[in-house]
């Protein structure tokens, strides 16, 4: 194994004692996101074409160059008409137009509409000089003669969309940190925009802890289990927008662990732990993680379930994310904390981080109990019955990693109450 050139030091005067550093600090949830918000975003930014912007955070504010629309232009097909010609229009007294042309679309349009005439036109046309309104072709009737039937008055500007009605030049389109969803690619290109500034990704290194954890190839013997958490966690992280750099797992012994974090830290922004946040090798790892310079600890253990033995702490001055080894634990603060971590560190702002992508409102199918003081996730399975969305809680120990594999979503008990009641409206995460 190569060298640790930030090989840990003995406490000293210099370094903060375990009691000093924090140690034994359980937070509640609200605590420790706010202390996850807190973490430093990677400072670098790159210029890339927009299509290739899909996930990305924006490292600078875009605002509108153009307007949108750049000229009138219809929203429904039917007839460009002035507005005063229809009124009065009805069913039982329609009124008669000469139809001067065919509007074509992607041309420009040199006829003008003049008092009692109008002009075919499709939605999204160039809307012809003297019109100021459209009337829906269901309201009308093409007669010999070049004349049209209209049945309905419009008022100015009717069905019409103006200049600038979309976007107005010099408008605020997106704000520095905002992640770019497909449909915002879209927009920026029909503005004329080919090129965003966004943050660079986080990279970020993933070491797994643990003497019983052997690979999915390996037909585990008696207290041994196959690698779950590293095969969940790097695509979450990816998901979440890191580069991840999976360094293995590693048995639970402090000078292997010191030298692989040492490296993990030279070469990353951040560094998340699986397993080595637990009873017995918590300590290993807090001790480990304090003797290196910078090093602090914020929280290790949330007041939460499942996922309690949950650190965030500090190395050479670079946020490390310790969660817990048990794969239904691990799982479960992966999306709930470990995800928002690495959208924070990406740049995107944490009122959003912090926000579940996809959740529902749906009607508790039977009672929770839950223990007051701790924030519980019950995992649940949606089901629709005569158009009622119902959340029914899983059977099964929280031990069980299927369990969750196969519920909908995670429906959360606040730490105030001790359950929650059959029929009481939640919300529930989606998985």
């Amino acid at each position: 194994m190569v060298a640790n050139k930030f090989r840990p030091v003995k406490p000293n005067r210099d370094t903060p004692t375990t009691q000093q550093k924090g140690f034994f600090r359980v937070v509640s949830t609200e605590r420790a996101r706010q202390l996850l918000a807190a973490v430093k975003a990677v400072g670098d930014s790159e210029l890339i074409p927009v299509q290739e912007a899909v996930g990305r955070v924006l490292a600078a504010s875009v605002r509108a160059r153009v307007n949108l629309p750049h000229f009138d232009r219809a929203v429904m097909d039917g007839y460009a008409v002035r507005a005063a010609d229809t009124f009065g229009a009805s069913e039982s007294q329609p009124i008669y137009l000469r139809i001067r042309g065919t509007i074509e679309m992607g041309k420009p349009v040199r006829t003008s509409v003049e008092q009692g005439t109008a002009m075919r036109i499709s939605t999204g046309g160039m809307m012809p000089p003297g019109a100021d309104a459209v009337v829906m072709v269901e309201y009308t009737d093409e007669l010999s003669g070049g004349m049209v039937e209209v049945r309905r008055a419009v008022a100015p500007w009717e069905n019409v969309q103006r200049i600038g009605e979309d976007v107005e030049r010099g408008m605020l389109l997106f704000e520095k940190g905002w992640r770019l969803r497909p449909f915002d690619l879209g927009g920026l290109t029909g503005i004329g925009v080919t090129r965003v500034r966004v943050i660079r990704r986080p990279r970020l290194a993933l070491i797994a802890t643990g003497d019983e954890i052997v690979p999915p190839t390996v037909a585990p013997k008696p207290g041994q289990v196959r690698n779950v958490n590293e095969f969940a966690l790097v695509p979450m992280l990816k998901d979440a927008g890191a580069e991840v750099t999976d360094l293995g797992v590693i048995p639970d012994d402090a000078r292997v662990f010191s030298d692989m974090l040492g490296q993990a830290l030279e070469k990353h922004d951040a560094v998340v732990l699986s397993g080595g946040s637990s009873v017995g090798t918590k300590d290993m790892a807090l001790a480990v993680i304090s003797a290196f310079p910078r090093s602090s600890v914020e929280f290790h253990g949330i007041s939460i379930a499942p996922g309690k033995p949950t650190i965030l702490a500090y190395a050479l001055g670079k946020p490390v994310l310790g969660i817990p080894g048990h794969p239904m634990s691990a799982l479960v603060v992966g999306t709930l904390f470990a995800v928002p971590f690495v959208r924070v560190l990406g740049g995107e702002k944490p009122l959003t981080a912090f926000t579940p992508r996809s959740r529902v409102t749906a009607a508790l199918a039977q009672p929770v109990a839950s223990a007051p003081g701790r924030e519980e996730y019950v995992r649940v399975r949606i089901e629709e019955i005569n158009g009622v969305r119902r959340a029914v809680p899983m059977p099964g120990k929280s031990a069980s990693v299927f369990n969750l594999i196969h519920a909908d979503g995670l429906v959360r008990v606040p730490a105030h109450v001790e359950g929650l009641e059959a029929g009481a409206q939640v919300e529930v995460i989606l998985l």
